[in-house]
């Protein structure tokens, strides 16, 4: 598509386009003067290209301009292509005019070109040039396809995409971990996930899908937690966990599917390759769980959580980099967790673990009005607060159930990255509120 500012984008140009007038735009990647000669690596959101400006040959005006370049400025550049096999992809553009459209300062921040590496926490605050980076447009154009490939395969399963409030009047889980907003006067709460109303939901439209934002105020500093990230949940009527299994990990095995197929060039940069994985997933009840790690000298007991000491030494003993954790107590699971019918203690629940991280968590839903009354009371819940809620079940709720992923965490997964806060583009957590 030709736009004002450009005939084509950076990747679209070609040897077999030698000879063509084009124009192109976009920020001065690299420069390098090698006397008789200047070359400008031209960076777009497609890629790079060489501009070559021969001193011998070059018109004063358009040298004048070169010699004011600097890192990351924007230019827009007119010229003709010429096909070279010494130049980076077998072809360069000669200019004919160079027009500054916006000079940056100097120097930078921060290395776009990765020549020289940064920590961290430089990264983060000079985020904005941080994603020029090509790891980083590398880890964009990954979690690009997930979330085309996770919205695909859910609706070739019948779901509906939704949208849920993420302003609410209660806890989702009746924790604490929440942020307060001012709602007209009244106090309300950021939503910790979607999950009451996916549930409602899921009793109009069956099955149901979101990819959404939610906030948990939750004092973790780790690689692992922000306090703002985005969540892949579904919902379906008429299902249990073992089906929303199915679904969870059959959608993973598309989703590696897609990434190694589409982005072999991204993995490449990243110098990474994603697990291979077979289905069905290995599953290990909670008790299995408990057993493995007794008998490697652990000091836990039936109702402990696994926290991710736990996970590292479970994940050495099982022969897949992805399993699920199946039936926890049913007092470690929130409220609307379904226990089994034969054993009440324990409940029909599951984590999915890549390594030792917990990736997405689900269950089977209670689905009728005292069931859930009786729930709340037994975790020291006012029913009267999740009234908006619970009203619902006297006019036909269905039996459900449902699981969320957390994308931040499933993006480790699929591109070797160590912190959830390098895959996400604008991080919050509870150092950072800018930029």
């Amino acid at each position: 598509m030709k736009t004002k500012y450009k005939s084509h984008r950076c990747s679209e140009i070609t040897p077999s386009m030698h000879g063509c007038e084009v124009v192109v735009s976009g920020w001065v990647h690299q420069i390098r003067d090698l006397g008789g000669k200047k070359f400008i690596i031209l960076r777009d959101g497609s890629g790079t290209i060489q501009i070559t400006i021969s001193r011998g040959e070059a018109d004063k005006e358009l040298l004048e301009v070169v010699e004011q370049l600097t890192l990351e400025s924007v230019i827009m550049v007119y010229g003709k292509v010429k096909a070279d096999p010494r130049a980076p992809r077998g072809v360069e553009i000669i200019p004919t005019t160079i027009k500054i459209l916006n000079l940056a300062k100097k120097p930078l921040p921060l290395d776009v070109s990765g020549k020289v590496s940064a920590d961290l926490d430089t990264r983060l605050r000079e985020r904005v040039l941080d994603l020029r980076r090509k790891e980083m447009q590398a880890i964009v154009r990954i979690m690009n396809t997930v979330l085309r490939v996770i919205r695909e395969y859910l609706r070739s399963q019948g779901f509906v995409e939704v949208f849920t409030p993420k302003i609410i009047a209660a806890a989702t889980e009746g924790g604490a971990n929440l942020f307060p907003v001012i709602y007209f006067g009244r106090e309300a709460f950021l939503a910790q996930s979607p999950q009451l109303y996916k549930e409602l939901l899921a009793a109009s439209l069956e099955r149901v899908f979101e990819i959404g934002p939610a906030w948990r105020a939750e004092e973790s500093d780790t690689p692992y937690h922000l306090s703002e990230f985005i969540s892949v949940d579904i919902e379906a009527a008429f299902m249990d966990y073992n089906d929303v299994m199915t679904i969870l990990e059959e959608m993973i095995y598309e989703v590696l599917k897609a990434v190694n197929q589409e982005n072999a060039d991204d993995l490449l940069i990243l110098n990474y390759k994603p697990p291979s994985i077979s289905l069905p997933l290995p599953r290990i009840t909670y008790k299995e769980a408990i057993d493995k790690l007794r008998q490697q000298g652990l000091a836990i007991t039936f109702g402990d959580d696994l926290g991710t000491p736990e996970l590292r030494v479970l994940s050495t003993l099982i022969q897949s980099p992805l399993y699920f954790i199946i039936d926890f107590p049913t007092k470690l699971r929130p409220f609307y967790t379904k226990p089994k019918d034969e054993e009440p203690e324990l409940s029909e629940s599951f984590d999915l673990v890549w390594r030792h991280l917990e990736l997405a968590s689900g269950s089977s839903r209670l689905y009728r009005k005292d069931a859930i009354i009786r729930s709340l009371k037994e975790r020291g819940l006012n029913p009267e607060n999740f009234e908006f809620f619970i009203k619902w079940f006297d006019y036909g709720m269905p039996p459900h159930a449902g699981w969320g992923l957390g994308l931040s965490r499933f993006m480790l997964m699929l591109t070797g990255r160590s912190n959830v806060k390098e895959v996400t583009l604008f991080p919050r957590d509870k150092k950072r509120l800018v930029p």
